[in-house]
């Protein structure tokens, strides 16, 4: 069994963590674990119309953001990897900064220390200077920063093509590949 920490923060494209939930959920190997922020479920509701409520039905586990002693806090708990899905600027940065001040935070905090995977899709155009440093100092801590970006090759016709690529690309990292992704085959 493999378990995977989900985060979702307030960032703009809430679809991606929407869908990895869903992609994951459909996997008997797989178990979740599911943290939303307060800005995450307004953004979730925004953009998709969907509720915290619809995201906790398909995660295995959910833990509210204060839930500073759940099981996903603690090292000890063995987890396989995170992935933050969209990451705000703020979330990245408190996690480079080691300010675990609520959950979400802190499992990333805690995937870190225990050096698993954390993968966080970075939500932010464009780009200061102080975030390119603080996404070095995440880089150097073992994170791996995958903004979520379309492919063109794959031809979208659809939002949902698009959204469907970037968390193919996730599933690809935390070794759990999807059959129907499109890869390039070379010219």
């Amino acid at each position: 069994m493999t378990r995977v920490v989900v985060g979702i923060s307030g960032a703009s494209g809430s679809a991606y963590g929407l869908r990895l939930i869903e992609r994951l959920n459909a996997r008997p190997d797989v178990e979740t674990h599911l943290v939303l922020s307060r800005p995450g479920e307004k953004t979730l509701f925004h953009e998709t119309g969907r509720t915290a409520a619809d995201l906790k039905g398909l995660a295995s586990h959910w833990y509210p953001i204060d839930a500073i002693g759940a099981a996903i806090a603690s090292g000890s708990y063995p987890i396989d990897a995170m992935v933050i899905a969209p990451c705000s600027i703020h979330t990245m940065s408190a996690i480079a900064a080691g300010i675990a001040s609520n959950l979400l935070v802190r499992a990333a905090d805690v995937t870190l220390k225990e050096r698993r995977p954390l993968i966080l899709l970075v939500r932010e155009t464009p780009l200061h200077l102080g975030h390119l440093r603080t996404m070095v100092s995440l880089a150097e801590m073992g994170a791996i920063i995958a903004p979520p970006l379309p492919a063109f090759y794959t031809k979208p016709a659809t939002v949902e093509d698009i959204v469907d690529h970037s968390v193919n690309r996730v599933l690809d990292l935390l070794r759990l590949p999807a059959d129907d992704t499109k890869r390039w085959q070379g010219l």
